[in-house]
């Protein structure tokens, strides 16, 4: 099997356990760094080892536009490719549905891109997504979804939860490689007894009580014996609260964007490096951080790289991301009630547990 799942300790419905693939042995829950094209952008995969990442994520879409995954697979797939020695996941392409709407067409077949790169058009059916991704290599691979937006209603959330269950049989009749790695399907109202599973379609607008209600929807209905993964979800608090809620694996690209906006996030939020109060300020940005950025640089030297030099983003990058990749290790009870009892977070209404 290219998969194992073991639960190793509960808290309520929040848990903590161990997720071996084919390439690492990962520790749950933990938050996953997306790198579009093969690289967290200001950082090497070895300070990626070094602070704690496990799995890194790469875009379908993307990496099929460039470098194209043909090449990739020539040069022994993107592990190798860029140098990674843990594991990968893939997405199958679909969210590009959401976010590049203007540039595509949606049908049952599939869905047509017309290329940010040269204005050509692409299609992109379920067979071809789950074909690039075995050439890719991932170790977690991502069945194709019909996206719409969380905040849309009518007949299209329908339509797009009918077709979602019909790609995804096309996916895994598709899928060349089970043996080397895992398929994922995205829940958009149905299950699938073959699959793992993904949340789909959150954080994209809707209020934070509908979206924890729905996770903890999800996660009361999905199977104990596999992992749940939350998509596209990287603030901390809801991290704190899905976690609470019983759910495994997260990502997003927020802690590296904004970082390049000159942010860190720190303990009691956010803390903003170009303000000039930072200008004379000796202090490391947080002081109970163990992360290389805080054990040699204060904030007044960062202040001033981010205002004028890419290696402040590159720094705040570094501290980010360790800060994400630390936040869910701690023993599952004390983080999950520490957390939610600084900020305020009752979720008795969204679960019975």
């Amino acid at each position: 099997m290219a998969l194992r799942f073991e639960v190793l300790g509960r808290f309520n419905r929040a848990r903590a356990a161990q997720l071996t693939l084919p390439h690492f042995a990962c520790q749950t829950p933990l938050f996953m760094p997306v790198g579009t094209q093969g690289t967290i952008k200001g950082l090497t995969t070895d300070q990626l080892e070094e602070i704690g990442c496990q799995i890194i994520l790469g875009n379908t879409y993307h990496l099929a536009l460039r470098p194209t995954s043909e090449l990739i697979d020539e040069l022994g797939g993107l592990h190798k490719f860029m140098n990674w020695p843990r594991a990968l996941l893939t997405d199958s392409g679909g969210f590009q549905m959401v976010s590049l709407l203007h540039l595509a067409d949606i049908t049952e077949k599939g869905v047509t891109f017309q290329s940010p790169v040269d204005g050509k058009p692409m299609l992109l059916t379920p067979e071809e997504s789950i074909q690039i991704q075995n050439r890719i290599g991932a170790d977690i691979i991502m069945a194709l979804d019909d996206v719409v937006r969380t905040t849309i209603t009518g007949p299209r959330i329908e339509e797009a939860m009918y077709r979602t269950l019909r790609w995804v049989d096309r996916c895994i009749a598709a899928h060349k490689r089970p043996h080397e790695q895992n398929l994922f399907g995205i829940v958009q109202g149905g299950l699938d007894p073959v699959l793992r599973y993904a949340i789909g379609g959150l954080a994209g607008g809707e209020d934070k009580d509908s979206f924890w209600r729905v996770v903890a929807q999800c996660t009361a209905a999905l199977p104990e014996d596999k992992p749940r993964y939350v998509m596209g979800v990287g603030y901390p608090l809801d991290i704190v609260v899905c976690s609470a809620l019983g759910a495994d694996m997260y990502d997003c690209v927020y802690p590296t964007r904004t970082a390049r906006f000159g942010t860190a996030l720190v303990p009691e939020g956010v803390l903003k490096l170009k303000h000039n109060a930072m200008v004379n300020d000796t202090r490391p940005i947080d002081p109970t951080c163990a992360c290389m950025v805080c054990k040699n640089y204060t904030r007044a030297y960062i202040h001033c790289l981010v205002t004028k030099d890419a290696m402040g983003s590159q720094l705040l990058s570094y501290h980010n991301l360790y800060y994400m990749l630390q936040f869910p290790k701690g023993d599952v009870p004390e983080w999950v009630c520490n957390a939610m009892d600084v900020a305020g977070i009752d979720i008795s209404s969204c679960c019975s547990s």
